[in-house]
């Protein structure tokens, strides 16, 4: 009900283990795909083996899946998580940059991406536990304004495990007056 992790064998559960745990700093989100085998060569070959292409069939499937939810969610705006300025550089893209920037034409929504920054080279997350994946990422976005003209967003990224990354984004866009922040991803962990 919250991150949209599935809840395989917890039938009876409404919430992940993590979302029972600690309260996010989000509305709500949605995934794609499960985080598998597969999704994980897929998500790769898309951020780190030029793959961007891959940022349309996403966009695509996102576009379809989530429309409906999209449009009672009524965003003014779809931010993509920004990457460093150094890894982008090195990347040659954001892979949530493209896939907003897609999803965005589909559905006629703006994509702002100017207005959440990354600040801090932070070490990547998928090296780290859910405290130091928090802590890597307490300081690590900004907002270039003095506060922000959207009520309502969704926040994109590829990958959704812990929480931490969108906590962090939307912590700093709460903190500038934005009421609501959803999100939508490629994909997701599971909901142990």
């Amino acid at each position: 009900m919250k991150c949209g992790k599935p809840l395989e064998g917890m039938a009876d559960r409404e919430y992940c283990e993590s979302c029972r745990k600690r309260p996010h700093d989000f509305d709500r989100g949605r995934a794609l795909f499960r985080y598998d085998d597969c999704m994980r060569a897929s998500i790769a070959a898309f951020k780190y083996h030029g793959r961007r292409e891959y940022g349309k069939f996403y966009a695509r499937e996102m576009a379809k899946s989530f429309y409906a939810l999209a449009s009672r969610w009524q965003p003014e705006a779809l931010i993509p998580i920004p990457l460093h300025p150094s890894r982008k550089r090195k990347r040659g893209y954001n892979q949530a940059e493209l896939v907003a920037r897609e999803l965005g034409r589909w559905w006629g929504v703006p994509v702002d991406t100017g207005i959440l920054r990354r600040g801090k080279k932070t070490l990547p997350q998928k090296q780290l536990n859910e405290r130091q994946r928090r802590e890597n990422l307490k300081t690590a976005f900004h907002i270039s304004a003095d506060s922000v003209k959207y009520k309502t967003v969704i926040l994109i990224d590829d990958i959704y495990t812990t929480g931490s990354t969108m906590d962090a984004a939307a912590r700093r866009l709460r903190e500038k007056g934005v009421r609501k922040v959803y999100f939508l991803c490629i994909s997701i962990g599971s909901g142990r």
